[in-house]
C-alpha cells in the first residue's frame, strides 16, 4: 500500500489540491449567492454586472439595445433591436467557469508569482470572453432563433471551454512547476 501511495503521490497531491481548492472556491461562491434572495427574484452583483457590460458592448452595435431586471425570476432580461432575445442569469456570470480554472491551475504547482498573474489574467479573459459570448449569443438569438438550442446548448459553451482548456494547457507546459521540471530534463 505504501508503494502504491509513493508511486501515485505526484496523481493524489493534484488531486487533493484541485478538489480542495474546488470547493472552498465554491463553498465561498455559495456563500456569497446566499445573501440573495431568489423568492424576491434577487440577482447577484456579479451577473449585474456581467448584464449591464453585455448590454454597453451591444450598444456599440444596436443603440435600441438594454436590460431589465426579469420581474418573476432572478434574471435580467436582455433586449436586442427592442427584442427580448435573452435573459442572464446566475449561470451566466461564468464565475463556475473561473473558479474550475483556479483549481486547475493552483493544482498543477506553479510558482508563487506566475501563478498569481496567470489566475488574474484568465480570470479576466475568461470575463470578457464570457460577456463578449453573451453578446454574440443574443445576436445570432435575434437572426436564428430556431437555433437556439445549438448555439445556447453547444457553440457558445464550446468556445468558453475550449479557452479554458488552452489556458490550462499553456500553464502546464509554459508556467507550471511540471514544465520547469520537463525543461531541466
Amino acid at each position: 500500500m505504501k508503494d502504491l501511495l509513493l508511486q501515485y503521490k505526484p496523481f493524489l497531491l493534484f488531486l487533493g489540491k484541485f478538489l480542495l481548492t474546488y470547493l472552498v472556491l465554491t463553498i465561498l461562491y455559495q456563500a456569497y449567492l446566499n445573501r440573495f434572495d431568489v423568492a424576491k427574484s434577487e440577482v447577484d452583483t456579479f451577473t449585474q454586472w456581467v448584464a449591464g457590460q453585455t448590454e454597453t458592448v451591444l450598444s456599440w452595435v444596436d443603440d435600441q439595445s438594454f436590460i431589465m431586471p426579469h420581474q418573476s425570476e432572478p434574471s435580467v432580461k436582455l433586449f436586442y433591436h427592442n427584442k427580448y432575445v435573452s435573459r442572464i442569469i446566475e449561470g451566466c456570470n461564468a464565475v463556475s467557469v473561473m473558479i474550475l480554472f483556479v483549481a486547475f491551475v493552483i493544482a498543477f504547482t506553479g510558482k508563487f508569482r506566475s501563478t498569481v498573474l496567470f489566475v488574474f489574467f484568465g480570470i479576466v479573459l475568461i470575463h470578457v470572453l464570457n460577456v463578449g459570448r453573451i453578446a454574440l449569443l443574443s445576436i445570432a438569438l435575434y437572426h436564428f432563433p430556431q437555433y437556439e438550442q445549438l448555439l445556447h446548448g453547444v457553440v457558445f459553451p464550446l468556445i468558453i471551454y475550449g479557452v479554458v482548456f488552452l489556458l490550462w494547457v499553456i500553464w502546464v507546459n509554459k508556467f507550471s512547476l511540471h514544465a520547469a521540471a520537463a525543461s531541466k530534463k
